[in-house]
């Protein structure tokens, strides 16, 4: 995925608003959570000088996101400060998310660190130079295309109703 993530962790936290869910740093914890993993991207580029996969690093591991997403369901089981523990659950859930959007056409080690193999549910071949352009092209995109698309038309209903509540 290139360009879902982000409105794919604005859904998410919308979704929980619409169903009673509220804390103040939620939406901003579910936006930065759905693009953290890719941090990796930064230090792959910088500290390693792209050498390695960026997910091969730890960031993309489902298994620590899970457990973390777990962890944060406890701390909001247990916490009495529900709106830090809620945000902390849509920052952790939003990075899971973002993993499970990079496995539809992207290469995750779904089962890592016991086994680094990489999978996705879709291989994209390359054609085409530059790289990424075999992902622009391919039909995939048309998923990203639609997130990007529904939460644009769920950000404007919002301010909608907004406008007209204060008017």
């Amino acid at each position: 995925m290139f360009i879902a993530h982000i409105p794919a962790g604005y859904l998410t936290a919308a979704s929980a608003q619409r169903l009673g869910l509220w804390s103040r740093g939620m939406m901003a914890a579910s936006i930065v959570g759905a693009h953290f993993p890719d941090v990796d991207l930064a230090y792959g580029y910088f500290a390693d000088g792209g050498k390695v996969h960026h997910h091969l690093y730890c960031t993309h591991f489902p298994s620590l996101w899970l457990a973390l997403l777990l962890l944060s369901l406890a701390a909001l089981c247990l916490s009495r400060r529900r709106g830090l523990a809620i945000a902390l659950v849509f920052f952790t859930g939003s990075a899971f998310l973002h993993l499970m959007l990079d496995a539809v056409a992207g290469d995750i080690p779904l089962l890592a660190p016991w086994d680094m193999t990489l999978h996705s549910c879709v291989e994209v071949s390359a054609r085409y130079e530059p790289w990424w352009l075999n992902f622009f092209l391919h039909w995939t995109m048309l998923i990203e295309v639609a997130i990007v698309l529904l939460a644009a038309f769920v950000f404007l209903r919002r301010v909608h109703r907004r406008f007209i509540a204060k008017a």
